[in-house]
């Protein structure tokens, strides 16, 4: 009998900035984690300078606090894909709220079936129960999450997506290759360099 072994999980490397701005970070925040920080604060800040202006005293806590808890609930890794960041699952879960299913099948897209499509009733209504039975919001919703049955199939899912994936594993030999060409490298360039000074 055999054994398969997975070791995915031990090839993750991260990088980590040790170091901002003059500043001693200890054992360093993983480098994803701060470009995620960053870009979180840019676009959520720069929507709220568009559209309140500059911050208060009471607003602060509006300017900080939503990116801040997006990046620190976020960063941690999934429940359901280990691999995953847990703001990867709440994309994707959001996207197949706002869209739906679109399979990916032989490297192309192609339009769901009618046992694939799930129509908005059946992806919304079990999120919007509360408001469905609301007498104020309980019609609005209603009609928009549309007939018991959704028989209307999209025509297309879109153009076809190309997979180029190549998974690669790299072992100790092919780092040591890979060094020597860039230490050859270097020294023809500071030949080159010397001969035209």
């Amino acid at each position: 009998m055999r054994t398969g072994h997975t070791y995915t999980d031990h090839f993750r490397l991260e990088t980590r900035q040790h170091e901002l701005l003059g500043m001693d970070l200890g054992e360093g925040i993983p480098r994803r984690v701060l470009i995620l920080t960053a870009v979180l604060y840019l676009v959520w800040d720069g929507l709220l300078l568009l559209l309140l202006g500059l911050p208060t005293k009471l607003s602060a806590t509006l300017y900080l606090l939503p990116p801040g808890l997006a990046v620190a609930y976020g960063a941690r890794p999934s429940t359901r894909v280990p691999r995953r960041i847990a703001l990867t699952g709440w994309a994707i879960s959001a996207r197949y709220l706002i869209t739906g299913h679109r399979p990916v099948i032989c490297g192309g897209r192609r339009a769901a079936t009618r046992s694939e499509w799930i129509g908005r009733r059946g992806r919304w209504a079990p999120r919007l129960t509360l408001l469905t039975g609301s007498s104020v919001l309980g019609p609005a919703v209603e009609r928009w999450l549309g007939p018991d049955t959704d028989t209307a199939v999209p025509a297309g899912a879109g153009p076809v997506v190309r997979l180029t994936a190549r998974p690669r594993l790299y072992g100790p030999d092919a780092v040591v290759r890979a060094h020597g060409r860039r230490a050859a490298r270097k020294t023809r360039t500071a030949r080159t360099q010397g001969a035209a000074a």
